[in-house]
């Protein structure tokens, strides 16, 4: 009987921690039982009803999660240095504005919640903000960045396997799978990053510490 108690309590344990996934595995935890108790399963392990679970894995989620709030904190302090005054500069004719530009920067991260939740994007119907000030810019950055990490939060591994379609005013421009399109967006997201920095030193706008230590801030860690 302690044979069959030790049995009973692993399987327990197996059971609780989600390994038996499926009949057949539950049938494999029966037979090793069966032969560690000398062949006799008692009729009250037999009748055990092995809990069926559903362990989506979320490994590469949590991994773009942890990416996008790795450059949150950089990409908040250049946007909110940025004064609505400067909004239409432009440091060449053929470059975006300023205001253009920030915006861009905020909106980056609700590309990647539709990109989870909506598996397409059509750039000609999408619909921007139109702040007015650096505040309302800002906030509107901090909802992007809220509605991304919801996003990723919710979402598993085998569901960003799926496709994501970019479109213009509904022609298809290319389809990809959404994990390897939202990794590109948060590189495309740093890239505009940069390219605002220069912006700020060009208008002599402290540059924060993003990977490492500016001209301007010698912190080894973006402001908090």
């Amino acid at each position: 009987m302690a044979a069959y108690s030790n049995q009973t309590t692993n399987a327990r344990q197996y059971r609780q921690r989600g390994e038996c996934i499926d009949e057949q595995q539950c049938a494999k935890c029966r037979e090793v039982i069966n032969r560690r108790v000398g062949g006799i399963i008692p009729k009250q392990l037999t009748t055990l009803k092995f809990a069926k679970t559903n362990r989506m894995s979320t490994i590469r989620a949590v991994s773009l999660l942890h990416e996008l709030n790795a450059e949150y904190r950089a990409t908040r302090a250049c946007l909110e240095r940025i004064p609505e005054t400067l909004f239409e500069y432009k440091p060449h004719p053929k470059s975006m504005t300023m205001g253009y530009l920030t915006l861009l920067v905020a909106e980056i991260p609700l590309w990647i919640k539709h990109m989870v939740t909506d598996g397409e994007i059509d750039f000609v119907t999408f619909k921007h903000a139109s702040p007015k000030t650096g505040s309302e810019l800002v906030a509107h950055f901090e909802d992007n960045v809220r509605a991304a990490r919801e996003a990723l939060q919710s979402a598993t591994d085998e569901q960003l396997e799926n496709n994501f379609t970019l479109k213009a005013n509904g022609q298809v421009l290319y389809t990809s799978k959404k994990i390897n399109d939202v990794g590109l967006t948060i590189n495309h997201w740093v890239h505009h990053r940069g390219q605002l920095t220069v912006y700020m030193r060009l208008n002599n706008i402290d540059v924060p510490s993003i990977y490492g230590p500016s001209a301007d801030d010698k912190n080894f860690m973006p402001p908090s």
